[in-house]
């Protein structure tokens, strides 16, 4: 289309009387076309058909002068002699070529030229203080867009999967929770019993994985495990439509003390308690240096490792966020892309745990 364009612009732009001008410039011809060697009376008539038999010096079988006008005569050119050189003029104009070029610029780009001309449009709109529903255009580049084409559901089910078995890391979710917890210290100091406790704030975080590659044997066929299902296919440049079921291994909750941590722990404690037998008071004194951060972390480390294991009210947010993030993780950056590549779009996508 854009080589049919140039061409019709470039028929419209000729310039006729110059193409008969070079036609005719050779060293042995005499026509010299407009503006060479006519005489210098403007009201003169030039006989287009010169005399035969009439010399043009130089040039034999030529006329020596234009008729009815002595003194005109052609210039002389010696043979041989190139013709005059002239200068080269474009057959399409730079503006015309640079016009082509953004029409179709915008032609590839036009989702997102759109809606950059309708936010700016309801932006001059919203400063003007004109309240104009605008339509609602979302920004694509022109690689983002579905590719209309023909399916089958036997090449989209291995396409899909190959892709979701491409995956290397597991799904994190991750949750925080507060709880107390108190430290004793107890030493006695002869026959007297002495001990000193205090209760601190903790902020504890933890996190369940999801496994997003169990391996090939999980995905086998027979396993029912994934499931594609084409509800339409592309027609007419309409984008088909497909269905993705999947089945994961249960998510994992903390298996070590180290996959959870702990934060917010104060250098003074909430409450204080400790044995007032004599000698109670010197001996709290003495105990109490005990509390380094470092004892005090290691046993919130342990409490928090326990209830993110064990406490109901901790698990559930831990195993719901795990899910969520697997959801988000294989649909937007696996199947999703893969999917509208082949002209489809993802109009149902579920996630069971194999529980």
């Amino acid at each position: 289309m854009v080589r049919l364009l140039f061409l019709l612009v470039s028929m419209l732009t000729v310039n006729r009387s110059r193409q008969r001008e070079l036609a005719w410039d050779h060293p042995t011809g005499w026509y010299r076309g407009a503006g060479a060697g006519r005489p210098a009376d403007p009201d003169a008539v030039i006989d287009p058909d010169p005399w035969l038999g009439h010399d043009i010096p130089g040039q034999p079988g030529l006329p020596a002068s234009w008729p009815g006008h002595d003194g005109d005569t052609i210039p002389e050119r010696s043979v041989g002699e190139p013709p005059l050189a002239r200068p080269r003029r474009r057959r399409i104009p730079r503006w015309l070529k640079w016009g082509a070029v953004a029409v179709v610029a915008g032609l590839i780009f036009r989702r997102a030229v759109a809606y950059v001309v309708l936010v700016a449009l309801s932006a001059a709109l919203h400063v003007v203080g004109v309240n104009v529903h605008l339509p609602h255009i979302k920004f694509a580049w022109p690689w983002q867009s579905i590719v209309s084409g023909s399916v089958t559901n036997t090449d989209l089910g291995p396409w899909v999967l190959q892709r979701i078995e491409g995956i290397s890391r597991p799904a994190l979710g991750r949750a925080s929770f507060t709880f107390l917890f108190t430290h004793k210290v107890s030493k006695n100091i002869g026959p007297w019993p002495c001990w000193y406790s205090s209760t601190f704030y903790a902020l504890g975080y933890a996190s369940a994985t999801v496994d997003l590659n169990p391996g090939p044997a999980w995905w086998a066929p027979a396993s029912g495990h994934y499931r594609l299902q084409v509800l339409s296919r592309p027609l007419n440049g309409k984008p088909g439509h497909v269905a993705v079921t999947m089945v994961l291994p249960p998510p994992q909750l903390p298996q070590s003390v180290h996959d959870v941590t702990i934060d917010n722990i104060p250098s003074r404690p909430v409450a204080s308690q400790h044995s007032w037998t004599y000698p109670g008071f010197g001996c709290g004194v003495l105990l109490r240096p005990q509390f380094a951060e470092s004892v005090l972390y290691a046993q919130a480390q342990r409490i928090a490792f326990y209830r993110s294991t064990h406490v109901r009210q901790i698990t559930r947010p831990l195993i719901s966020a795990a899910e969520t993030q697997a959801t988000m993780t294989v649909r937007d950056n696996f199947i999703q892309p893969t999917v509208n590549a082949f002209g489809y779009l993802l109009d149902r996508f579920t996630i069971r745990s194999s529980r």
